[in-house]
């Protein structure tokens, strides 16, 4: 295990809310060799420093989290941005890891590959078997690009380059932007904007009825480290040369309405919601069968109310700092106290164990 632990690994998307995630998951478990970039140091859209840079450094496996991600209406305005910069940088990373040797890769994509009307849960085997949701298909397309760039890596090079499809994430270093950002970190900024201003309603969009699977970011990262130790024999008895992604998810839904009652709570704000039925809302549901992960003994940890709980206090700290993006910062007296008010169980190492940002 210790030359285990000595391995150089490379996250991809660090400063992200899921890079950071990973790199704490991995510095948990011992590893010291964590090789990050900031986008002003290593720009993944280009391919001569792409080269470069895997030509500079001895990497030995990879966790491709850097991507191009919004909510509803930043995948409705830069259609374009989104599909282009998620191509490119995918690309980028997959086809330099394999011209530098490098077999282990585990590229993350996202529930969003899956038909917009599906059956529930939504299985693995749906991929590609109906129509995507209009206002993220160039996301999806991009991601079903990657799954499929890996498989075909495998099939013709050997190289043992894994996927999983993570359900919606959310938690500490999410993007909080007013316009931007997905349905968790909308609804925490705006209901924690109105009870600080006093204000007596807040607007949801949509009708509140379409269902949504929320993972708290901390629990995605121990199933990444999960699913990238499993042996080779075990992950393709699991899956298949064509077929070869794997769902992450809790297995249960809640409606948006139900989300936005939780997310008040929480807040502790205390007027009244009212829903806007002429903004889109997505698909109508999205539920993740998570059932091949659960036979390769892993399950979700966090539930959706602590892990909102832990999220807020965040956004708080962030807030308090001047800095709503700012990433999750050490420990701190608060933090403990807070955890221990609505956490009585043991479950929760993740977030604030050891929440100092990555370099």
């Amino acid at each position: 295990m210790g030359n285990e632990l000595n391995k150089r690994i490379y996250v991809a998307g660090h400063n992200g809310m899921v890079g950071a995630a990973i790199v704490r998951a991995l510095r948990r478990r011992g590893y010291s060799n964590i090789i990050t970039r900031s986008h002003a140091r290593l720009d993944l859209t280009d391919q001569a420093q792409v080269r470069s840079f895997f030509q500079a450094e001895a990497i030995d496996e990879i966790y491709l989290a850097a991507a191009t991600v919004g909510g509803i209406h930043a995948n409705n305005t830069y259609p374009a941005e989104f599909i282009y910069s998620n191509l490119v940088i995918q690309s980028n990373v997959i086809h330099e890891a394999w011209r530098h040797g490098i077999n282990k890769l585990l590229f993350l994509g996202s529930s969003c590959i899956y038909p917009r009307l599906n059956a529930q849960p939504i299985s693995e085997s749906s991929l590609m078997s109906g129509a995507l949701e209009p206002t993220n298909e160039p996301y999806a397309i991009a991601k079903i690009a990657g799954i499929k760039m890996c498989e075909s890596y495998n099939r013709q090079y050997g190289t043992t380059f894994r996927s999983v499809m993570p359900t919606n994430l959310y938690g500490p270093g999410d993007n909080y932007h007013p316009e931007n950002s997905h349905v968790i970190p909308a609804m925490l900024r705006r209901f924690h904007a109105a009870k600080i201003s006093g204000q007596k309603e807040v607007t949801i969009w949509g009708t509140g009825n379409a269902r949504r699977e929320f993972l708290f970011v901390d629990d995605m990262a121990q199933a990444c480290l999960h699913v990238m130790q499993l042996g080779c024999k075990t992950y393709q008895n699991a899956t298949s040369q064509q077929q070869s992604h794997i769902n992450v998810g809790t297995g249960s839904d809640i409606t948006i309405a139900e989300l936005a009652m939780t997310i008040a709570a929480v807040v502790g704000y205390q007027g009244k919601m009212r829903f806007d039925p002429s903004q889109p809302e997505g698909t109508p549901q999205k539920l993740l069968d998570v059932s091949k992960l659960a036979a390769l003994g892993w399950r979700a940890q966090v539930g959706l109310e602590a892990g909102l709980q832990e999220t807020y206090h965040s956004y708080c700290r962030a807030d308090a700092e001047g800095d709503r993006h700012a990433r999750a910062r050490g420990l701190d007296a608060l933090s403990q106290q807070l955890r221990r008010s609505f956490s009585g169980q043991a479950l929760h190492y993740h977030a604030y164990q050891d929440m100092s940002a990555p370099t």
